[in-house]
């Protein structure tokens, strides 16, 4: 069977979007190739950033192609599923464009994973995949009755038939993936690097996938959710393959890059650099010198508050003090160019206490950003205490809600966040 695989070209303007807006290489788009070239089948792979194609010059790629299926992906790469744009303007755009001409249409993403319904009637493709979507792409393929496909759904006489929950992708046993060349050679972004001496090209690994925590903010619910740790002879044979390509740092894209000293251990022989994000408080220091030594350039650090309360409050479960994180921080800095410390606007957090911390914290080389509004997006557990499990307007309540609440937001916010329905207005059936 002939397949396309299509990442959109991604927009954001207007968009509460705190994803970075850079190409990233769609590592859920890459599993599924190899998993369908696997079992035999022809696969077109398409990126709107990476090949520098809009969403009708993607749609002509995929019509001279001729498939007779076609997936198109909600969200922007599995590195940002958890803080996805919430519209579908982008991915409706595309399929409008295409108007049929890719035979039938598979959604997959965070938004059919969490909200089924409105991602079927918005988009109007015939099924959405729910939770990691590789493995359950594959079996489309490979079913002429798609109704038999768990952890899908699909519109029967205009409702839902959700066939199972959320699908978690075994993972662990993924073969290394391989990018073409051209795609490579047009990612010169480094993601979440600072530093001057940027050599190569960028790319984006997964070593780990999940997470043992349970934070409160955390929109992981509906996929990425239990932890798993994917075969090191796989990882290292992935990053062997991206460095005779030309690239010179990769960033794990792993919700928590816990210590892998096998992994880091490979890394000090190879010549590239890399980035994490991570929980400064699961690194002990000779752990931390050894991420230094194997060329780790960038680690986010997931703190964030600076107050035991707030830790509280986000269901944080860390048993260390601020001072003590504030010094796992400050000495994963005398190993590592740059080390921020994320931090989320928590009312329970007393500000000048924030503000004495964020500037000990700087005054030692630490980025401490100011804290950020929170987005309570429908697969986190803050959303369903406010409101219970999603439904049809989930998207739409967590915007408004955000909108309500905040006048400042997130600095990679040129301006205001306009509401969902207007930026969905000229699609999804608004």
């Amino acid at each position: 069977m002939k397949i396309a695989l299509v990442n959109p070209s991604w927009t954001y303007d207007d968009s509460i979007y705190f994803g970075c807006r850079q190409p990233h290489l769609p590592l859920e788009l890459g599993y599924s190739k190899a998993l369908l070239e696997a079992a035999g089948h022809e696969v077109l792979m398409l990126d709107g950033q990476l090949q520098r194609l809009d969403n009708s010059g993607l749609c002509e790629r995929v019509a001279d192609f001729a498939p007779a299926m076609t997936v198109v992906s909600t969200a922007p790469t599995y590195l940002f599923w958890r803080c996805a744009p919430p519209e579908l303007r982008v991915p409706a755009d595309f399929l409008n464009r295409l108007a049929g001409r890719g035979g039938r249409t598979v959604a997959v993403g965070p938004h059919g994973s969490a909200t089924p319904a409105p991602t079927l009637r918005k988009l109007g493709v015939d099924i959405v995949v729910r939770g990691e979507c590789e493995e359950v792409v594959e079996q489309l393929a490979r079913c002429d009755d798609w109704s038999a496909v768990p952890s899908t759904a699909y519109l029967r006489d205009a409702r839902v038939v959700s066939n199972g929950g959320v699908h978690a992708s075994s993972f662990a046993d993924h073969p290394p993936l391989e990018w073409p060349a051209d795609w490579i050679a047009a990612h010169s972004h480094h993601h979440h690097r600072f530093d001057d001496n940027q050599v190569g090209f960028g790319a984006e690994v997964e070593a780990s996938r999940g997470c043992p925590y349970n934070c409160s903010f955390c929109a992981k619910i509906d996929f990425r959710d239990a932890y798993r740790r994917r075969n090191h002879e796989a990882v290292v044979a992935e990053i062997d393959r991206l460095i005779a390509q030309g690239v010179g740092y990769i960033y794990f894209i792993d919700e928590i890059f816990l210590p892998q000293k096998a992994l880091l251990e490979a890394l000090v022989d190879r010549d590239v650099k890399f980035g994490v994000q991570t929980r400064i408080d699961l690194w002990k220091p000779e752990l931390l010198e050894l991420l230094g030594a194997a060329g780790c350039v960038s680690i986010e650090a997931g703190l964030e508050s600076l107050t035991v309360e707030g830790r509280a409050m986000l269901a944080k479960r860390c048993r260390l003090g601020t001072e003590e994180l504030a010094a796992l921080l400050v000495d994963a800095r005398r190993h590592v160019p740059f080390v921020q410390a994320n931090l989320i606007g928590v009312v329970e957090d007393d500000p000048a206490l924030v503000e004495h911390w964020r500037t000990h914290l700087i005054d030692h080389g630490v980025w401490a950003n100011e804290p950020v509004p929170l987005y309570p997006y429908p697969s986190s557990p803050s959303y369903r205490e406010l409101w219970g499990e999603p439904d049809d307007l989930a998207w739409e309540r967590a915007h408004d809600h955000y909108l309500a609440s905040f006048q400042k937001f997130s600095d990679i916010q040129e301006r205001r966040p306009r509401p969902l329905a207007e930026l969905e207005a000229t699609c999804c059936g608004h």
